[in-house]
């Protein structure tokens, strides 16, 4: 198991473009991968789970992955939100 603790910079938070953007970069690997927030841990390749979050700008999240690819699962995922989703 892989996990890595990021925070949300970009400041419209995890909104419907951004969320795509997970579950499009989840799917891409075969890994396990969730993102938890406040203990509350959903699936990083369900949309629905990712917008449920209430995710803003300055959150904590957890990404976990469990898998043969995880490492490269988690490095994709945290370079999304150091990105902060290619939004500004």
């Amino acid at each position: 198991m892989k996990e890595k603790e990021i925070i949300i910079k970009n400041r419209a938070g995890i909104h419907a473009r951004p969320a795509a953007l997970l579950v499009k970069t989840a799917n891409e690997f075969s890994s396990r991968i969730f993102i938890e927030k406040d203990g509350e841990r959903i699936n990083a390749k369900s949309i629905m789970g990712i917008l449920t979050l209430g995710a803003t700008y300055n959150t904590v999240l957890r990404i976990i992955a469990e898998g043969n690819d995880e490492v490269k699962a988690v490095e994709a995922i945290a370079a999304l939100f150091e990105n902060k989703f290619e939004e500004e």
